[in-house]
């Protein structure tokens, strides 16, 4: 029965655990709500812009629509993956970024405390400089760009707002996209298309795919309504060290194309924003309660995202779709 769990030996009926998902039409977001709802929760997608059938449009950055929006639904447990997640973007249009990856993340955080749901948001490896890789969830952040500096803000919003809630920071992230420029990582497979292309060899990347944060977003979700020790900041992240040249050339492997036309660029390559050098992650907090997912390979992950955007796609969709 949908929306509804069996429990006890006479089968008595209790409702699904609700949970609100931000962000619902973006990367993270539809990944969130897949693994949720594959997992036998009630799912509550918002969006904005992009908002479409079956998902909410709110304005995060309104408090009276959060407070009108949670109250109504009453949720369990809120997954905060809306953001504004790219550095340069950030350095051009602060003030709407920190609306949203500040002030919006804020109000969300005191509703979620008076409405007794579960907060988890989601935050970054660039709230770290870099400097001392691996860090571990007590290291000390240094942001570097105006990016970091808001997840890092949002991440003390959160927790001095919502003393119980999760944060979850995850480094680069790719996954099954609309249009291949929704990743930073999927957007390589263009460059592998080119007849002649530079790409940075010098920043070393964690890639992690999408379905494996909201499976560790679902394990803490379900651990943490039986566990109140669950609660503060948790790192997940994918194992394989990589940088975009790298990444580039693992994707044109996978599909069987030719990379010599790719060139490593050794210098750091001019951005708006800085990024740091190497900001891996310590995800053993995770590992050690048991509520990590082991990831997949990188080459036969980015596969599964981007074999849509290949020309046989259409025979593929016809057979698999």
């Amino acid at each position: 029965m949908p929306g509804f769990q069996f429990s006890g030996s006479q089968e008595e009926v209790v409702p699904a655990p609700k949970v609100l998902v931000t962000g619902a039409t973006g990367l993270l977001g539809r990944a969130m709500c897949k693994e949720f709802q594959n997992g036998g929760w009630l799912v509550i997608g918002t969006g904005y812009r992009r908002a479409r059938p079956r998902l909410l449009r709110c304005d995060l950055t309104d408090e009276d629509a959060v407070r009108g929006l949670l109250h109504e639904y009453k949720p369990d447990v809120i997954v905060h993956c809306a953001a504004e997640r790219r550095p340069d973007v950030v350095e051009r249009h602060t003030e709407a970024a920190v609306n949203l990856n500040v002030h919006a993340t804020s109000t969300l955080a005191k509703e979620a405390a008076v409405c007794g749901a579960l907060f988890i948001y989601i935050s970054t490896d660039y709230v770290f400089d870099g400097r001392n890789p691996p860090y571990g969830e007590d290291d000390s952040p240094n942001p570097l760009n105006v990016y970091g500096r808001s997840k890092l803000e949002g991440e003390r919003e959160t927790l001095r707002h919502c003393p119980g809630a999760v944060v979850l920071r995850v480094p680069i992230l790719f996954g099954e996209v609309e249009s291949v420029a929704e990743s930073a990582v999927t957007s390589l497979w263009l460059k592998v298309q080119e007849e002649s292309c530079t790409l940075d060899h010098c920043q070393q990347r964690f890639p992690t795919d999408t379905r494996d944060v909201a499976a560790v977003c679902r394990k803490l979700s379900e651990r943490a309504r039986q566990d109140s020790s669950i609660r503060g900041i948790f790192h997940f992240s994918g194992k394989q060290q990589m940088t975009k040249f790298e990444m580039a050339v693992t994707i044109s492997q996978a599909f069987s194309l030719p990379s010599n036309h790719l060139i490593p660029l050794t210098e750091q390559p001019a951005a708006s924003a800085l990024r740091p050098i190497n900001s891996q992650l310590n995800c053993s907090r995770l590992e050690l309660l048991n509520l990590s997912v082991e990831p997949q390979p990188f080459a036969s992950a980015i596969s599964d995202c981007l074999w849509p955007f290949t020309p046989d796609k259409r025979w593929r969709q016809t057979v698999f779709h």
